[in-house]
């Protein structure tokens, strides 16, 4: 439940503490519109901070799949202004959703039984347009939902809105010309990209659980930014389907979830596979700690790598043995830099209305169309990445590495700026992630304490190779037993 005039005297506070240069790329959101959600019924004592205890009392009955919602309306209602993680909240839409679940004879048997979640607006929602961060696409609403959603509804979840994307999720950070998302930890840097909205919706305690795809670190950065666990799956266990052709292979739709047991859940019911949220402890792993910068353009932060060592430190307490190995990145950096402007290029020719994209993207584009022209695309780049990566796996099970490099950059309007400060922000403070999306392996983002001279989370990244998800949910769940996090950024729960 909430308290909004608690709510809005923080909102006071935090609109004082933004610096003048803040306020000057802010714009008014007036992005919910809908009919103001009725006051919310007392909820009993239950845990209903979690989608695991949300599903529970939902099933038993201890609560109605539209007390739910109507609570996580009015969360929205009350918090979202200070972050902006939605585009869309679905009020009416979602309750009368909430109310015809209850009409369901296997009520007491789905897995996210009553569950509120945010789907990023890159995917297709029925009746909703998916407008993914730009008015470029156009506004025809969505006739059917994407198989994503379509999983998410068959297990019992209630979609209540949609969260903000960067233009067509390009970018590292996540504004658009209507909105910043924030970090909910700190509100003057980015909630990261490009499924910002979804990290910060979860980190803010707004929704438990939230969609999100990623093709460069997509899921991993904002979960990082956010403080919340994020799981990329492997190539081909959730179905993709994002954009033209899922960015050659290399964008995975994932979840965004506050506790390691949530994600299993989430993940568990988009790739239709129960055993999934099954956390029982791992076996002895192997496991190789790699936390120097992926190329020399790079610097690790001193905290970030420290959020490695925790999470190894951890993990070696736990039982597995832990050796120091950096991870051969050679020629991952080129062979990334082209995919990046070459899968917008590819993806720009479904666009309706390309006059009204967005100048960085305008230029992303125009080096992709370069370069698939010039014939420096060749499979046998990833071969041989793979082909080494898979040599250092045959020593080890698992790889640690830190999630992000450096704290996230200001929430600004990024969107505004020149195409190559977008491109060096987004480099130099994530460059961990985008090299399992090549190669299409599984990763995961574990929250590891807090910066402290930003305020914002740190976190450590998991990675296995193909097949290795339940490996790398255990060994997070030791993590999360060894090491626990604040599930949302402090005041918000």
């Amino acid at each position: 439940m909430y308290d909004e005039g608690a709510a809005l005297a923080v909102d006071a506070a935090v609109n004082e503490a933004v610096v003048n240069d803040d306020k000057a790329d802010m714009k008014p959101e007036p992005h919910i519109a809908a009919a103001e959600p009725e006051t919310p019924e007392i909820l009993p004592p239950l845990d209903l901070t979690t989608a695991t205890g949300i599903a529970s009392a939902v099933q038993n009955g201890s609560v109605t799949a539209e007390q739910m919602v109507d609570d996580v309306l009015a969360r929205i209602r009350a918090q979202d202004r200070k972050v902006n993680a939605f585009s869309e909240v679905r009020f009416d839409a979602a309750r009368a959703e909430a109310r015809a679940l209850a009409e369901r004879p296997d009520l007491d048997v789905l897995p996210l039984a009553g569950v509120p979640v945010a789907v990023k607006n890159n995917i297709d929602v029925t009746g909703e347009v998916t407008r993914a961060g730009s008015l470029a696409g156009g506004n025809r609403p969505a006739t059917a939902d994407h198989p994503v959603v379509r999983r998410l509804r068959s297990a019992g979840a209630v979609i209540v809105g949609l969260t903000t994307v960067p233009e067509f999720g390009l970018w590292g950070v996540t504004d658009t010309p209507e909105r910043i998302t924030r970090s909910p930890w700190n509100p003057r840097f980015s909630a990261g990209g490009s499924s910002g909205g979804s990290g910060a919706a979860v980190g803010a305690g707004m929704v438990t659980i939230a969609h999100g795809n990623d093709g460069l670190g997509s899921v991993r950065i904002p979960a990082a930014c956010s403080g919340v666990v994020g799981v990329k799956p492997g190539r081909g266990l959730v179905p993709a389907e994002v954009g033209l052709d899922s960015w050659g292979g290399m964008t995975e739709n994932g979840v965004l979830a506050t506790t390691v047991a949530d994600a299993a859940l989430m993940l568990s019911v988009l790739a239709d596979r129960p055993a999934l949220a099954e956390l029982d402890p791992p076996k002895t792993l192997r496991i190789g700690l790699a936390t120097a910068a992926p190329t020399p353009l790079s610097r690790v932060d001193r905290a970030w790598a420290g959020a490695a060592d925790m999470a190894a430190a951890a993990a070696s307490t736990a039982g597995h043995t832990i050796g120091v190995s950096e991870l051969p990145y050679q020629g991952a950096t080129f062979a990334l830099g082209l995919r990046w402007v070459a899968n917008a290029a590819r993806e720009a020719t479904m666009v309706p209305h390309p006059e009204l994209l967005q100048r960085r993207t305008r230029t992303h584009i125009a080096l992709g169309r370069f370069v698939l022209k010039s014939g420096l695309l060749r499979a046998s780049q990833v071969d041989r990445i793979e082909a080494r990566l898979l040599d250092y796996f045959e020593r080890y099970d698992v790889a640690i590495t830190p999630t992000l490099a450096t704290p996230p950059p200001r929430a600004r309007r990024w969107h505004s700026r020149p195409w190559l400060a977008n491109i060096v922000a987004s480099a130099r403070f994530s460059p961990f992630t985008p090299l399992w999306n090549l190669v299409g392996w599984p990763a995961i983002s574990v929250p590891m304490g807090v910066h402290q001279r930003t305020g914002t989370p740190l976190a450590a990244q998991l990675i296995g190779p193909p097949g290795s998800e339940s490996t790398l949910l255990k060994l997070a769940a030791q993590l999360e037993a060894a090491c626990p996090w604040e599930r949302t950024a402090p005041g918000k729960e």
